[in-house]
């Protein structure tokens, strides 16, 4: 069909590795459009009559092009890497034109590749890109906008993530990445550079610590394994897994308390959670495990507490975790709008919080408030119903046993009121 652009896969061996379909396809074509890498791998079998065109620096461009051709009845041709329709140009032209009018001839993915040049399957690996813009460094605490977020997240919640790569965002950089999350004694990555050139490299299962201090050709992509599952809980960790502040321990909210107030805060996976008062961390960083696709935002004013959180994030490799070391409210304008907010501590400032809490909160989103003092629940409770909002306070005293002599005893712990506050719309 003349009005059907051909979408050609092409690796880096070029004419040689291209289908009959494709290179017929490029024969015949009009006009061919590529990078200017990829048209000088085809520039010597085209015919002398057809349009090379480089689309370097003008993507937004080319759907244009094509529908030029295709209006004119003209058959074109667009080259890209390997598979089209993985983290390739086929999906962004699939949103810009009618599929039924492309032709997609792919060749394997570079990803693919290297699975084969070491010998494994890949039906059960998760497919990442850092093929994107240069943010820098990881480092824990990065936001969902830093370029290496995504992958980050993806080897935090599978054992198996093979990746493209930039010449930003290169093996060593993401291997540091994946040291500054606390990935290291079960991590592997093996990278593939070059694939299909003579000087082509695969170097497999390298230790974090050596890819992070290698530099490696370009192009090239990424595996990178655990060899260990996490078989840690979701959420519920004991006390005492938590590093706290000494020699005053216990700067924490309680198991019980915290798995009630989790509870309450009734996330789901991609929930946008404030943290105000993190303590030692434990309930934003439970918090993190529910919301893997999240994101929270933690707030704490003392400096060792804080200090204690980011270890305590580390030890759980929550790569989805903030942490701001300031007074609330202060460090907390540029947050995104919360759909949970947790208030474990106020600093003296609890009406401000709320009333700022309440403004931010998302319809439907939930603030979720502890006190162990009478004062704090009233002032709390009040501020609720000053500003028109419905609060409901749950009482939750528990007692753990205690060894005395060769029997148990129950140990009451101090009663925790509860406040949960849901936020309507108007």
């Amino acid at each position: 069909m003349t009005d059907t652009c051909a979408l050609i896969g092409i690796l880096d061996d070029g004419w040689a590795g291209l289908s009959e379909a494709a290179r017929t396809a490029l024969e015949q074509a009009a006009t061919v459009i590529g990078a200017e890498r990829t048209l000088a791998l085809v520039d010597a079998h085209l015919p002398v009559h057809t349009r090379r065109r480089a689309m370097d620096g003008v993507l937004a461009e080319v759907p244009g092009w094509i529908r030029q051709h295709q209006d004119r009845a003209e058959p074109c041709a667009v080259l890209v890497t390997g598979d089209p329709l993985c983290h390739g140009l086929g999906s962004y032209l699939g949103r810009q034109l009618p599929t039924d009018r492309l032709r997609i001839l792919p060749a394997p993915s570079t990803l693919q590749l290297l699975f084969a040049r070491l010998g494994r399957p890949w039906q059960d690996a998760v497919i990442g890109s850092a093929h994107t813009r240069d943010s820098g460094e990881w480092q824990p605490g990065a936001p969902p906008e830093h370029a290496l977020y995504p992958l980050i997240q993806q080897v935090a919640a599978h054992r198996r993530v093979a990746a493209f790569t930039s010449p930003h965002n290169s093996p060593d950089r993401i291997a540091r990445a994946l040291l500054a999350a606390g990935f290291e004694a079960d991590t592997r990555i093996s990278v593939g550079s070059r694939l299909c050139l003579p000087d082509e490299t695969v170097l497999p299962d390298l230790p974090l610590t050596d890819a992070a201090r290698r530099s490696f050709d370009d192009p090239n992509v990424i595996l990178v394994e655990r060899t260990e599952n996490d078989r840690r809980a979701i959420f519920g960790f004991a006390d005492d897994d938590y590093v706290q502040r000494q020699p005053d321990k216990g700067l924490i909210t309680k198991r019980e308390v915290r798995a009630v107030s989790l509870a309450h805060l009734a996330l789901r996976p991609d929930s946008q959670v404030w943290d105000i008062g993190a303590g030692s961390g434990s309930v934003g960083l439970e918090a993190a495990r529910i919301a893997r696709d999240g994101h929270v935002w933690a707030i704490e004013k003392n400096a060792a507490d804080a200090a204690n959180a980011l270890d305590n994030a580390r030890r759980l490799r929550a790569t989805n975790y903030t942490l701001v070391q300031d007074r609330a409210p202060s460090g907390m304008a540029d947050w995104p709008a919360p759909d949970a907010v947790f208030i474990g501590g106020s600093g003296g400032e609890l009406p401000t919080l709320i009333t700022d809490v309440l403004a931010r909160l998302r319809p439907h989103g939930r603030l979720v408030m502890n006190f162990i003092t009478l004062e704090n629940l009233a002032t709390a409770t009040a501020t609720l119903t000053a500003a028109g909002v419905r609060w409901q306070a749950t009482q939750l005293a528990t007692a753990r046993s205690q060894p005395i002599l060769d029997m148990h005893r129950l140990a009451a712990q101090n009663p925790v009121w509860i406040v949960t506050a849901i936020k309507e719309t108007p």
